[in-house]
C-alpha cells in the first residue's frame, strides 16, 4: 500500500469581475484568487490489487471515499471522487487496486472557499506521485479544468504549500493568481499577507443561480485588476482595499438578505477593515491587521454562525 497526505487548502476571492455572458451559457470573469490557511487533509491510499483477466479488469478498480462530514456525498458527486476515476480512466487501464480517499473537512460546505475543488485537486496531485506519473504542473492544470473552475487555482496553490508534492519550483506554483476566462487562465502575482476573519451564514447559495441572475448592465462598480496586482507587489493595502469588489455580490446580497446582514454586522464589528464575499457566497471575510482582532471578531460572530474562523493567508 502506497499512502500521501495532502493539506487542502480554501481560497478567497480579493476581488472579481464578469465580463460577459458566453454563447455557451458561460462568463468570462477576471478575478484575483488569494490561497488561504484553513485547510482540509486529504489522505490518499493506493492499494495495489492481482492481476485480472481483461473480462474482471473494470470491476478490479475500485474508488472509495470517506470523510467526517456525513452528508457529504462519496459518489461521483464528490470532486475527489470524480479525480480518481477520471485518472482511472486516463492512466489506470493496467492498474489493478483500490483508491481509498479519506477527507477531514474544516472549510465550509458550498460557501465560495472552493472546499470541493481544494479536494479533487488534493486527489490529482496524490495519484500523480503514487502512480509515478511525473505531470508538470501546466499538465495537471489542464487536467483540473475538466472537473471545475476552481481546481486548477488549487492545484497551483497545494504545489506551492505542499513542497513534499515535489512542483513547488515550477513558475506556476504561487499562493496567489489573477484567473481570466472561465476562471483556469491564471497568471501567478504575488500575493498578500494578512490575518483574515470568515464568517458562513447557515445557507447555501447556488452559483449557478447567482450567475444567471446577475444583471451586467446594472453594475456601477468594477475592480480595477491591473492597479490591484500593482497594490499586492508594492504591499499598498489602499490600493488593496479599493480594489477588493465582488460584483457578485450585486446578486448575492440582494438575493439572500442574511448574507447582507453579516456583511454589515462584520463591518460594524472591524470598523473600516476590508469586507468582501468570496466567490457566490455566502462567506464573508475580513482582512484584519493583527491576530488578535481576528480571533475577538470571531468569538463575536460564532456566537450567529457556529462556521466563523479565523485564519490568515498563505504565503
Amino acid at each position: 500500500m502506497k499512502r500521501i497526505q495532502v493539506r487542502a487548502y480554501g481560497k478567497i476571492n480579493l476581488c472579481l469581475d464578469v465580463l460577459r455572458r458566453l454563447e455557451n451559457g458561460y462568463h468570462e470573469v477576471e478575478m484575483v484568487m488569494q490561497q488561504i490557511l484553513l485547510h482540509d487533509d486529504v489522505d490518499v491510499k493506493w492499494s495495489e490489487g492481482t492481476r485480472q483477466t481483461r473480462s474482471e479488469a473494470d470491476d478490479a478498480f475500485q474508488i472509495e471515499v470517506s470523510t467526517n462530514r456525513p452528508y457529504l456525498p462519496r459518489d461521483e458527486r464528490n470532486l475527489a471522487y470524480k479525480a480518481a476515476k477520471q485518472r482511472y480512466l486516463a492512466y489506470g487501464a493496467e492498474r489493478q487496486g483500490k483508491v481509498r480517499i479519506d477527507i477531514k473537512k474544516r472549510i465550509p460546505v458550498a460557501a465560495g472557499l472552493a472546499g470541493g475543488s481544494c479536494n479533487g485537486a488534493a486527489v490529482l496531485h496524490a495519484l500523480n506521485l503514487l502512480w509515478g506519473l511525473r505531470l508538470k504542473l501546466p499538465e495537471l492544470c489542464a487536467v483540473g479544468a475538466e472537473l471545475g473552475s476552481d481546481v486548477p487555482f488549487s492545484l497551483m496553490g497545494q504545489a506551492k504549500a505542499n513542497p513534499e508534492l515535489g512542483l513547488a519550483d515550477e513558475p506556476m506554483a504561487s499562493h496567489c493568481a489573477i484567473a481570466r476566462g472561465t476562471g483556469t487562465d491564471l497568471e501567478p502575482i504575488a500575493g498578500l499577507k494578512s490575518h483574515l476573519l470568515l464568517t458562513k451564514p447557515p445557507m447555501g447559495v447556488s452559483t449557478a443561480e447567482v450567475y444567471k441572475g446577475l444583471e451586467l448592465d446594472s453594475i456601477t462598480e468594477h475592480p480595477n485588476i491591473a492597479e490591484l496586482k500593482e497594490a499586492l507587489a508594492g504591499k499598498n493595502y489602499r490600493k488593496i482595499q479599493k480594489n477588493m469588489v465582488n460584483v457578485l455580490e450585486n446578486f448575492t446580497l440582494t438575493r439572500y438578505p442574511k448574507v447582507m446582514y453579516t456583511k454589515n454586522k462584520v463591518k460594524r464589528l472591524l470598523g473600516e477593515e476590508a469586507v468582501l464575499m468570496s466567490g457566490s457566497g455566502p462567506t464573508i471575510f475580513a482582512l484584519c491587521k493583527t491576530r488578535e482582532e481576528a480571533q475577538h471578531a470571531c468569538e463575536q460572530l460564532k456566537k450567529e454562525n457556529r462556521e466563523t474562523f479565523w485564519t490568515r493567508t498563505t504565503y
